[in-house]
């Protein structure tokens, strides 16, 4: 199996558009539209996201992203591993990146919000095992019954 490569992307790629298309398109058959937090491609070119792509071989296998909300805390957005490469640890890959960044960053706290549908179980299960504890809204969010918001507390 080809390794994992996790690079910087500038969102010009038409395989990491697809990709988030696929990820933004699916968050609507679980959540109503006001409760579907997936940033649109243009608000990850914000100066404050960090988008990375995660590459094995010549192939997209995955996304995510950081977002600054503050000198010391951070948001994890936009996780998504393509289909055919679910279950090969794409996902921990980027979010194990991500927490790196963060510590470089000095942020202290990484929080997140992801779906709270049984289709999400996974991911919440990801989220828990790197040390993710359940919380409630950050930022800007709102208490909402289709978000379950996690924070994590970095040393």
């Amino acid at each position: 199996m080809a390794q994992l490569v996790v690079r910087i992307d500038d969102l010009r790629d038409g395989m990491v558009e697809q990709l988030l298309h696929e990820h933004r398109r699916e968050m609507h058959l679980y959540s109503p539209p006001e409760s579907i937090h997936a940033l649109e491609s243009g608000q990850l070119k914000d100066s404050l996201v960090t988008f990375w792509g995660v590459w094995m071989g010549q192939e997209l296998a995955g996304c995510g992203a950081l977002k600054a909300l503050s000198p010391d805390h951070g948001e994890v957005k936009s996780m998504r591993t393509a289909r055919a490469h679910l279950r090969k640890g794409v996902g921990a890959e980027i979010l194990r990146h991500i927490l790196q960044e963060a510590l470089v960053r000095s942020y202290t706290r990484v929080s997140l919000e992801t779906g709270t549908n049984d289709t999400f179980l996974l991911a919440r299960a990801l989220y828990e095992r790197f040390g993710f504890r359940e919380c409630g809204p950050f930022g800007d969010y709102d208490h909402d019954p289709y978000s379950t918001f996690y924070a994590m507390e970095l040393a």
